[in-house]
């Protein structure tokens, strides 16, 4: 859950007395493998501890352990009763999607960085995952730092999405699209000012190259934001399936 969007049901919803509890799973694993309980100290941002049993890890790409606040692979160590034994007709495809990605783990395909607690914070796909000038950031992370920030005294930005975009000289830069709030109205002021925020507030290596201010986000019927269809479109590219599309939420995509 994005560390605002916590803040805001913690203090609206739960009044500041009811524990939230995130999650990651996915529909592979057949159930929730890392979760935030009740009982457990909740952290803003981050999907918790991995449930009782469960040996999820975050590591380098040889399996290796990656050190407290480092990024690296989300992979879980070992099988569990739930989750998917082959895809039908194409074991070798089961193999080679989910088992050669880290030696000897199952790959999510996400990104993740664990902290001092073990607590466990999903930073988005792999494929997400920008490489600017060397440096790993996830696009969670730089959307995430742009929906927290605060113009004077309101909320400036709604909603956020991150892709990477080719660059000659660092390989790829960050580009924002922005949904501002109803309050707030676009300028070159503000683009500037949250650019500067994400400079502030992860390293200048994650200021956005540029921010487009937009009205809406492609989504899929669930509420995820699907980046490739931004990445596409900024690329110029075919858009690809769009079955799981919102249609509502994309409504200039053929514009």
């Amino acid at each position: 859950i994005n560390p605002e969007a916590w803040r805001w049901f913690d203090r609206v919803i739960g009044k500041g007395r009811c524990p939230i509890v995130d999650t990651w799973w996915q529909t592979e694993t057949g159930s929730i493998l890392i979760a935030t309980l009740p009982a457990e100290p909740q952290k803003p941002g981050s999907a918790g501890l991995p449930f009782p049993g469960i040996e999820a890890d975050v590591v380098d790409k040889e399996g290796n352990p990656c050190a407290p606040g480092k990024g690296g692979w989300l992979v879980v160590r070992r099988p569990w009763p739930s989750m998917l034994a082959t895809i039908y007709g194409d074991h070798d495809r089961y193999v080679e999607t989910y088992w050669t990605a880290v030696p000897g783990c199952y790959a999510a395909g996400d990104a993740a960085v664990r902290d001092t607690d073990g607590y466990i914070r999903v930073l988005g796909r792999m494929d997400d995952v920008l490489n600017v000038a060397g440096h790993r950031l996830g696009t969670m992370e730089i959307e995430s730092t742009l929906v927290a920030h605060k113009a004077v005294a309101h909320k400036a930005v709604a909603e956020a999405a991150v892709i990477g975009v080719a660059d000659d000289l660092k390989g790829q830069v960050p580009k924002a699209f922005v949904i501002l709030s109803i309050d707030t109205n676009p300028s070159d002021n503000l683009r500037n000012e949250l650019r500067d925020h994400v400079a502030q507030t992860i390293g200048k290596i994650a200021r956005p190259d540029s921010i487009e201010f937009v009205e809406t986000l492609p989504k899929t019927r669930s509420g995820k934001i699907m980046r490739r269809l931004l990445k596409a479109k900024e690329e110029g590219h075919e858009i690809g399936d769009t079955s799981t599309l919102d249609p509502m939420s994309f409504a200039d995509e053929e514009e």
